[in-house]
C-alpha cells in the first residue's frame, strides 16, 4: 500500500487523557492538530481514578464537564473520600484520608471520581466533535525526525498495511512511559528505583462491598502494614458494590500462577470475601523525570515526561495540567501572538511542578510512614501509638492543604523571585504565579464564567487608565484580551483592584497600576 502524507499544525502521539485532552485544547483555540492512539477503544484497566477540583475545571472549559460526571460509575451521593486503615481494612485504626473537599472553595467545579477509561471516552467523544482534530485511532509512530522547518511522524496501521507520514510544525509525545517521541528526541531520563516490584489486581466483589458499608462515603483504602515499611496496600472502587482494584508490593519473582491473590487480598481486608479476577498484572515502584520537557520542534507530556508510582491520585492530574500549559502556548506561538521562546517556559514550570509532587509528596508519604510504622506498635505501646496515630489523621487534612502547584518565580510571570512547586497554600488573594481563585464578578456571577480563551483582564475600573493601557498593549500585539469587571467583595479576595489571568487561569500579574506593555510583554516570554 502507498505511503500516505498529511500535513497539520501538531502532531500528538498517544490518545489517553493526556493527549486527547491537549488536542481539544488546541482545537478549542483554532489549531489543527492529529492524533495518533495505538488502541481502538479505551483501555479496560481501572487507573486514574481522582480527578482533582483543578482538571474539573479543565473540563469546564473543554465544554465535557457535564459528560464527564453523568458517566461517573459510583453515584454521586457515595461520596468519593478516601481512608487510611492500620494492619489490615478492617482492622481497630482509621483516619480519612486525600480529603480534596478541604480545597473546594478556591476552584470553580467540585472534583470528580471515575475510572480512566470512561474519562477518555468522554474526551474521545468531546474531541469527535471538533473539525480541527483528526483521528487516528489503531495506529502507531515508527519514527519521529525534525528539522529546522517541522517535523515528521512516520505512522502504521497496527492492524492493517496504512503507512503515513505526518506533517507538522511540533509534536508532541503522550505516548506513556516508553515514549516513542522522548527517545528520538533523544531526552535522557532521571530515575529513582525502590526496587519494588508491585501487583495489580481487578476482581470482583460482592461481598468486599457488603463488608465496607461500614464505612459510608469511602471509594479508596489505604491500608499501612508494618511488614511493608512505609509502602502501600490500596483498595479502590471501579463501582458501587461489584468491582474494585488493588495495587500492593510483592516479592521480586511473583508471577500469575505461583501466588495465592485470594489469600493476599483477604489478609490486607482482614477478613474473607468472594473474588472473581478480570486482570492481574505488575508495575516497578520506581520515578522517572525526563531531563527536560522540551527539544526542539518536540515535547513531551504526561507518562511521557514524567511517572510516579499511583499513590495519591497525581498522576493524571498533572498530565492534564502538562496538556493545558502546553496548549495555550502551542496555540499563542502558532497564532503569531506569542514568540518562540513562550515555549520554554512549559518546561521551566511543569517540570518542576512534578519534581515536588514526586518528593514532598509521594515520597515523602512514603518515608513518613516508613518511620511511623518504625516508632509505632500497638502491640508495644498502645498509648504512644493511638497518639501518634491522632497526630496522623490531623496531617492528612494539611497534606491536602499543603499541595497547591504553582509557578512562583517562573520566567513569564511578574512577581517575587522563588521556584514552580507543588508545595503551597490556597488563598483569595491573586498571587503571580498561582491558580486564579473564584470570585464574583461585577455582574454576581463568578468570574470563571467570564473567562475566555485568551487572556482576561479582572478590573475594578474597566474603563480605567489601567485597563485601557492593558487593552492598548494587547491591540498592538494582537494578543486576545478580556477586561472582565469586578467589584469590592472581588477586590477584596484578590487583595489588588487588577489581576492579569493567563488563559490557564493562572495569574501573571496583579497590582494597581503598571506599565502594561512589559507586563504583558513578559506574560508572552519575550521579557523573561
Amino acid at each position: 500500500m502507498p505511503e500516505e502524507r498529511d500535513s497539520t499544525q501538531v502532531v500528538i502521539v498517544g490518545g489517553g487523557p493526556v493527549g486527547t485532552g491537549l488536542a481539544i485544547e488546541l482545537a478549542l483555540r483554532g489549531v489543527r492538530s492529529i492524533l495518533v492512539e495505538r488502541y481502538a477503544t479505551p483501555q479496560p484497566i481501572p487507573k486514574g481514578q481522582n480527578l482533582t477540583q483543578r482538571t474539573m475545571e479543565h473540563f469546564h472549559f473543554w465544554g465535557a464537564e457535564a459528560a464527564l460526571r453523568a458517566a461517573r460509575t459510583i453515584p454521586a451521593e457515595y461520596g468519593m473520600g478516601g481512608l487510611t486503615a492500620y494492619g489490615t481494612l478492617l482492622g481497630e485504626y482509621q483516619h480519612d484520608w486525600l480529603q480534596r473537599e478541604l480545597v473546594r472553595p478556591f476552584y470553580f467545579t467540585g472534583n470528580e471520581r471515575l475510572p480512566q477509561y470512561a474519562t477518555e471516552a468522554v474526551l474521545r467523544a468531546r474531541a469527535a466533535e471538533l473539525p480541527e482534530i483528526t483521528t487516528l485511532y489503531g495506529w502507531t509512530a515508527e519514527g519521529v525526525a525534525q528539522d529546522a522547518e517541522g517535523v515528521t511522524v512516520t505512522v502504521a496501521e497496527r492492524k492493517g498495511e496504512g503507512r503515513r507520514r505526518l506533517r507538522a510544525a511540533y509534536a508532541v509525545g503522550c505516548d506513556g512511559s516508553k515514549s516513542t517521541v522522548r527517545e528520538a528526541a533523544g531526552i535522557p531520563q532521571t530515575r529513582s528505583d525502590h526496587d519494588r516490584l508491585m501487583v495489580l489486581l481487578v476482581f470482583r466483589s460482592e461481598g468486599l462491598h457488603e463488608l465496607l458499608k461500614r464505612y459510608p462515603g469511602k471509594s479508596f483504602y489505604n491500608v499501612l502494614h508494618p511488614d511493608l515499611a512505609g509502602y502501600w496496600q490500596f483498595f479502590g472502587r471501579v463501582d458501587l458494590g461489584t468491582t474494585w482494584f488493588f495495587h500492593a508490593p510483592v516479592p521480586m519473582g511473583t508471577t500469575k500462577d505461583n501466588t495465592d491473590f485470594t489469600a493476599l487480598l483477604h489478609r490486607a481486608a482482614g477478613a474473607s470475601f468472594d473474588v472473581a479476577f478480570e486482570h492481574i498484572g505488575f508495575w516497578d515502584l520506581r520515578f522517572a523525570i525526563a531531563d527536560t520537557y522540551r527539544q526542539g520542534r518536540l515535547f513531551v507530556a504526561g507518562d511521557a515526561a514524567h511517572s510516579h508510582p499511583p499513590y495519591g491520585g497525581y498522576g493524571i492530574n498533572t498530565g492534564l495540567e502538562d496538556a493545558v500549559n502546553l496548549g495555550w502556548k502551542l496555540a499563542a506561538t502558532l497564532g503569531g501572538w506569542a514568540p518562540e521562546g513562550l515555549l520554554d517556559s512549559y518546561d521551566a514550570e511543569r517540570r518542576p511542578v512534578f519534581a515536588s509532587t514526586a518528593g514532598d509528596f509521594i515520597e515523602r508519604s512514603i518515608h513518613v510512614d516508613r518511620d511511623f510504622l518504625a516508632a509505632h506498635d500497638p502491640a508495644r505501646d498502645r498509648a504512644a501509638f493511638e497518639a501518634g496515630w491522632a497526630a496522623r489523621s490531623s496531617g492528612a487534612a494539611s497534606e491536602v492543604a499543603s499541595f497547591e502547584p504553582n509557578y512562583e518565580g517562573s520566567p513569564i510571570v511578574c512577581g517575587p523571585a522563588g521556584c514552580p512547586g507543588a508545595v503551597g497554600s490556597h488563598r483569595l488573594e491573586a498571587r503571580p504565579g498561582h491558580h486564579l481563585a473564584p470570585q464574583p464578578a461585577a455582574n454576581g456571577r463568578d468570574v470563571y464564567e467570564a473567562l475566555g480563551l485568551g487572556f482576561a483582564l479582572l478590573s475594578t475600573a474597566p474603563d480605567g487608565a489601567a485597563a485601557s493601557a492593558f487593552r492598548a498593549a494587547a491591540e498592538r500585539r494582537g494578543v486576545p484580551l478580556d477586561v472582565i469587571p469586578i467589584g469590592e467583595e472581588a477586590q477584596r479576595g484578590y487583595g489588588a483592584p487588577n489581576v492579569l489571568v493567563r488563559p490557564d487561569q493562572f495569574v501573571a500579574w496583579a497590582g494597581e497600576e503598571a506599565e502594561a506593555a512589559p507586563v504583558l510583554e513578559r506574560a508572552l516570554g519575550g521579557g523573561a
